[in-house]
């Protein structure tokens, strides 16, 4: 595996290895802003702001961040949705060396209380409608300061004066009580002077993120990213969407900034390509299609859940979807068909990639117009390592043989913060150790089998849940499905299914047995199988499958089966 195979598949304007600047991250931005100032940079629900305009309420940001004490190596927590307050906030924190901490809005107490304690978080930077969630939290937190935002900020008028209309009606609070330690977000921007704040780091060392993993297999850890791992990352994927043109894209912005992915191949790569974000504070399908009809964005990373939506929709042929040139899907597997009949609608491309958090987090892709491989994350990107290897040894597999896809390159993180026996199982010998197993072809495209923590053993035989869920996906009335293990006295394990049927279609027990046996061998036909409206997913559309694994444990010992 070391001869790197997959280098014969490189389309010939993508080079194997590229030099990466060590700059602050926030760079991107401001050397777009000086290249096209008057471009523009964000558009959100009818405002729209060019790169001027961004940079100098960035420096605004930076330096209110400065005067209220924040310091570089601070913790700074975002609890924003996709909208200019979040880019002003993240690039502002970097540009003074601040380490952003990026908090999903939806958390509950809980993991709120949990994230910020666990990063040390000194200021949180949230919407007005969480004020009374933050709140409660504080206390038992090490926070100091608060800022407070409201989405009626940058809404158009009359939109500013209907919002919080809407607001009242669907029983939320806009309000926040200011004091000595909690601003308003605006009101510190008006105040404070845009004089350029750009602080000396060592972007190799220095982070610029502490990302959390998304928790769908335990406890969330603190993935330390630094500048140079995000620099890198944001141009590895812009070498491989080589066609794009500098000034002239605009990317749907449907993925959450706060998740990884959004970040790099969203707010990162458009600062970097002058591109044009266009904002969804969340993923809404009605209100996507009107965006895809209306902004005519030409890039639209996401998450095969949007994809399928976007095609089920029942009045997708009313929308013009022709702007969409290319399409990378990452956070979970992409069914064969939903990719044909996405290009079939809009005539862009629509790729398969891979990532984690830990990796900044893309690694592999299919090439957008050269050779694909259904069913396969693609190759490495430039200066990108990757191998098979069985998991226990550490030995190289043969090509086609399963085992535990490991990789090294220039966007792993440094380690997981104060985590330091997980940092030294995670990343040995210089290779980051994923969890997933997988298999290399001779081309050196990879497939990704399943993690190695989902693994089914039953009766001696060795399942992977992602097999039987591509068969299940298969099936023309079935739109959704995830495969877990559950105890079983004689096998140890048997297989369980969720499954989701297209809406107005009915599907019985016995035909779906039938269908699976036809395409898997007998040990791996589930066993079990529960029909469910929806599966507990993530926001860019994850399965929660420790969430179903939870629910089973539980319904084991209710039973007095445990």
């Amino acid at each position: 595996m070391s001869e790197k195979v997959w280098l014969s598949t490189y389309p010939k304007e993508v080079s194997p290895s590229y030099e990466y600047p060590k700059q602050n991250l926030a760079q991107f931005l401001i050397e777009t802003a000086q290249k096209y100032p008057k471009k523009k940079a964000l558009y959100f629900l009818g405002t729209t702001m060019t790169y001027e305009e961004l940079l100098i309420r960035t420096y605004q940001f930076a330096n209110a961040l400065k005067n209220i004490g924040i310091r570089k190596g601070d913790r700074v927590s975002i609890m924003l949705p996709n909208s200019p307050q979040a880019i002003i906030s993240y690039y502002g924190s970097l540009m003074i060396g601040a380490i952003v901490v990026q908090t999903n809005p939806t958390y509950v107490e809980r993991e709120l209380e949990y994230q910020l304690n666990d990063s040390d978080a000194k200021i949180i930077i949230a919407l007005d409608l969480l004020y009374k969630r933050v709140q409660r939290v504080i206390p038992q937190t090490n926070v100091k300061y608060q800022i407070f935002t409201s989405i009626k900020d940058y809404l158009p008028f009359p939109k500013n004066i209907l919002y919080p209309l809407k607001v009242k009606k669907d029983g939320l609070s806009m309000d926040v009580t200011y004091s000595d330690t909690i601003y308003s977000f605006a009101r510190l921007l008006k105040t404070t002077s845009s004089t350029p704040s750009m602080i000396e780091l060592d972007p190799m060392k220095d982070l610029a993120l502490l990302q959390y993993t998304g928790g769908t297999t335990g406890v969330s850890k603190g993935v330390m990213l630094t500048h140079y791992n995000l620099v890198a990352n944001t141009l590895q994927t812009r070498a491989w969407c080589y066609k794009s043109e500098e000034a002239k894209e605009k990317y749907l912005a449907a993925l959450p900034f706060f998740h990884v992915f959004g970040m790099t191949v969203l707010m990162n790569l458009s600062m970097k390509m002058a591109g044009e974000l266009v904002l969804l504070p969340k993923f809404d399908i009605d209100m996507a299609l009107k965006m895809i009809d209306k902004q005519k964005p030409t890039i639209f990373p996401g998450a095969p859940t949007m994809y399928i939506s976007l095609i089920n929709h029942p009045e997708v042929k009313k929308y013009d979807l022709s702007s969409v040139n290319i399409c990378i899907s990452g956070a979970a597997p992409l069914p064969g068909d939903v990719q044909e009949t996405f290009e079939q609608l809009t005539g862009g491309r629509l790729t398969e990639g891979y990532g984690l958090t830990e990796t900044s987090p893309v690694t592999h892709a299919n090439t957008i117009w050269e050779k694909r491989k259904l069913g396969s994350i693609g190759i490495p990107f430039p200066d990108t390592e990757a191998k098979v290897v069985d998991p226990e040894t550490g030995e190289d597999v043969d090509n086609g043989q399963i085992g535990e896809l490991v990789i090294r390159g220039p966007q792993v993180m440094l380690g997981y913060w104060k985590k330091t026996e997980e940092t030294s199982q995670a990343i040995r010998n210089g290779w980051f150790y994923t969890g997933d197993m997988a298999t290399m072809d001779h081309d050196g495209f990879f497939y990704i089998i399943d993690r190695k923590k989902d693994l089914i053993i039953a009766g001696g035989f060795n399942i992977y849940p992602r097999d039987i869920e591509e068969v299940l996906f298969d099936h023309p009335n079935i739109i959704d499905a995830v495969v877990i293990g559950v105890p079983d006295e004689y096998r140890g394990e048997t297989v369980k299914a969720f499954l989701v049927l297209k809406e107005g279609t009915m599907l019985g027990e016995e035909e779906i047995d039938s269908f699976c046996r036809e395409r898997l061998a007998s040990y791996k036909v589930p066993r079990i199988y529960e029909f469910r409206d929806s599966l507990p997913k993530t926001l860019i559309g994850k399965t929660l499958r420790r969430v179903l694994i939870e629910e089973e444990k539980e319904n084991q010992r209710s039973n007095g089966n445990v």
